[in-house]
């Protein structure tokens, strides 16, 4: 609990401090940074990279257990950063919710209206005292037929918008501010293009460079709508090519 002005307005997740601020929702905003990774997204002209950090926290795990891309239609992808098991239980929920949509309007949930069900749902656990808000934040991925490459952000607010560009975790200011001034021009980024901007944002936010086994990296686009998580040899490809143009 903290101390001083806020004390005694962190006990319960409906009360409002005099300064109108919900204090558990601001700490479930630290535990998604507290989770130690970053995630970025980039929006190209046809196409949408993410890429995210992987970390093995024990060397006797299997290393392919380990993954923080989620497929949730065929062509919906969902990024997830923070607490394990609060992703695990929403990428269940956004399985449930796109095939409940499935069933009922006979095609697949567009990636918009998926984001904002999960975004209400996020948005729910910050009204009643017997619940926490969930520490994750979520960025999701498609290749629309009518509206083209799309990418969305939700966080433990219940606040969800479509981006250009995004990140998420404890690097996020960094690389916003990073990717603000890639896309200032507003480029119109080739698939090629948006996934080395996207490795190096996050290598730029580090300050490292980075491995094929330290990263995921997924993308979908029009000629390939399906989300993909791509191999280490092709990360392989993209972070040699950074390393040749830099």
């Amino acid at each position: 609990m903290s101390r001083g002005s806020g004390s005694g307005y962190d006990r319960h997740i409906t009360v409002f401090s005099p300064e109108g601020r919900l204090y558990q929702v601001e700490y479930a905003f630290k535990a998604v940074k507290a989770a130690g990774l970053t995630s970025i997204g980039v929006r190209g002209k046809d196409c949408v990279a993410v890429v995210t950090q992987k970390k093995i926290p024990d060397k006797l795990i299997d290393p392919t257990c380990v993954s923080h891309m989620f497929k949730v239609t065929k062509s919906i992808g969902m990024l997830t950063t923070g607490m394990k098991a609060d992703s695990a239980m929403l990428v269940s929920r956004a399985r449930e919710e796109a095939a409940k949509f499935r069933f009922t309007y006979g095609y697949e949930m567009p990636v918009d209206y998926l984001a904002k069900v999960m975004a209400d749902h996020a948005q729910i656990y910050t009204q009643h005292a017997y619940m926490r808000p969930l520490g994750v934040s979520n960025i999701f991925l498609a290749y629309d037929d009518e509206l083209g490459a799309q990418l969305f952000k939700t966080d433990p607010a219940g606040y969800y918008v479509g981006y250009k560009a995004t990140a998420a975790g404890v690097k996020e200011n960094e690389a916003i501010n990073f990717l603000e001034k890639k896309l200032k021009s507003n480029p119109q980024y080739s698939y090629d293009e948006a996934v080395q901007t996207a490795i190096s944002a996050l290598q730029a936010v580090l300050s490292e460079d980075l491995k094929s086994s330290e990263i995921e990296v997924a993308v979908v686009s029009k000629d390939k709508p399906e989300f993909t998580v791509m191999d280490s040899e092709e990360v392989d490809n993209h972070l040699t090519a950074i390393s040749e143009r830099d």
